[in-house]
């Protein structure tokens, strides 16, 4: 049996089983911080040109954008897929190196609108799209993520699983969309290492091809079921040929979507482990920037190929600089939206104490990666004085997660400039009794 076909048979299975309180009760901790992520996406580059491109699918269809605008199933989910990562703000799963919401839930969303499906069907959607892809992501390894942005490719197969859950697909079909959202699959690292509007559009193309290749096998249209284990496969071709035999391990009792991680701050999660272990040597010491000589970052090699920007000149660049949020942590106390405005990337304490930073890459540390994210941070003060902290997870990793208050209150700050604070504590309301909503009204 190949792996789409795997896939496929739990799909089938998944169709008559009733999901735990405490999944769904994950589920909708997902579609928090998802739409936290959204809304402040939105204003981001290149979501307004997205907008005008899309114009032809927009104003009708029974999908919304995140602005309100009805649009095609298809455009609300390229759209609100590319809003959803812009802000560098959404959840991620650690082992597969993967954002899996923005594209999963897009996906799963525009579908459900698109069906008129009940918030129970909605959350079902997005937990199998979860627990598909994350697992595909798993396989491929660390391999597949030295040239390859996960959020696209991988996350072509959370959308079509969840596109696929929505539209009630048979174990063949949807092993066919699979098949087909493999062949889809795509988004370069490269894309990011220079300043660029791409890397979001990453995972709204992964939404919209997700959700096209399960409307396809809906209507008949099939893919080659090796596409995944094959000897020209994704496998192959993007990875080191990887085992494929325990893809299906766990599915139906480990639920991955119960192991997320939420973001704390705002930028690249590779440099979170930094700021934080930043942060609680400013807290200890309490720490002053005229006090620091020197900062020495030891993390793993993803997080300096990545957040790889010495000398940022604009946001999309400072969220991927670690010594800019490690010394804006320090300067400031905290990394939040503010920290990439204008003023703020030109503020000269925070420049001057970048030329004090120094990282590398600590062989124990990166021996660890992808399954922890960790970094050690120590300074030196002016005084002489040695301070180090070993920060071994990140705040909102699973093993130190948000709480469900911290997750509402990451909702409010970042819905509430752009659709006020009431609206925002209203869709919050209605996120947390989606699993007796009768339809998706109120949550766009």
């Amino acid at each position: 049996m190949h792996a789409t076909e795997v896939f496929g048979r739990y799909a089938e299975e998944y169709r008559q089983s009733v999901l735990d309180d405490d999944v769904i009760h994950h589920a909708k901790r997902a579609v928090i911080d998802w739409y936290a992520s959204l809304f402040p996406g939105l204003a981001a580059d290149p979501l307004t040109q997205l907008e005008q491109v899309l114009a032809d699918d927009l104003d009708h269809g029974r999908a919304r954008l995140g602005n309100g605008r009805s649009a095609t199933a298809r455009a609300a989910a390229l759209y609100n897929g590319t809003a959803a990562h812009a802000a560098e703000v959404d959840d991620s799963f650690r082992d597969a190196m993967y954002h899996p919401g923005a594209a999963t839930i897009a996906a799963a969303l525009a579908v459900s609108q698109d069906v008129n499906a009940s918030g129970l069907a909605f959350l079902r959607s997005l937990v199998l799209g979860y627990e598909v892809s994350t697992r595909i992501g798993v396989v491929m390894g660390r391999r597949h993520y030295r040239f390859w942005h996960n959020t696209g490719t991988i996350g072509s197969f959370g959308a079509a699983a969840a596109a696929g859950g929505a539209l009630g697909l048979g174990a063949q079909p949807f092993a066919h969309a699979l098949a087909t959202a493999a062949t889809f699959a795509a988004g370069l690292q490269q894309a990011f290492r220079m300043d660029s509007m791409s890397k979001p559009l990453h995972a709204g193309r992964a939404a919209e091809a997700g959700l096209l290749a399960a409307q396809l096998a809906a209507k008949g249209v099939t893919g080659s079921l090796d596409v995944l284990d094959g000897e020209a496969g994704l496998g192959r071709a993007m990875s080191n040929g990887p085992d494929w035999s325990q893809v299906g391990d766990g599915l139906g009792s480990d639920f991955h979507i119960k192991r997320l991680t939420f973001k704390n701050h705002i930028g690249c999660g590779h440099t979170f482990a930094a700021i934080d272990a930043a942060l609680a040597l400013r807290e200890q010491h309490s720490l002053q920037v005229q006090d620091i000589a020197h900062v020495q970052i030891d993390t793993y090699k993803p997080a300096l190929d990545i957040a790889c920007y010495e000398r940022p000149s604009t946001a999309n660049e400072a969220r991927f600089s670690l010594r800019y949020v490690v010394a804006t942590a320090l300067a400031r106390g905290s990394v939040r939206l503010a920290a990439y405005e204008p003023q703020q990337l030109e503020h000269q304490q925070t420049r001057d104490l970048m030329t004090r930073i120094e990282a590398r890459v600590d062989p124990d540390i990166d021996a660890a990666f992808p399954g922890q994210r960790a970094a050690r941070v120590e300074i030196t003060t002016c005084s002489g004085d040695k301070l180090v902290h070993l920060q071994p997870n990140r705040k909102g990793d699973p093993e130190l997660p948000l709480s469900d208050t911290e997750l509402e209150s990451k909702l409010i700050e970042l819905a509430s400039p752009v659709i006020g604070g009431q609206r925002a504590a209203q869709l919050l309301q209605r996120i947390w009794s989606l699993e007796q909503a009768l339809d998706l009204r109120g949550l766009n």
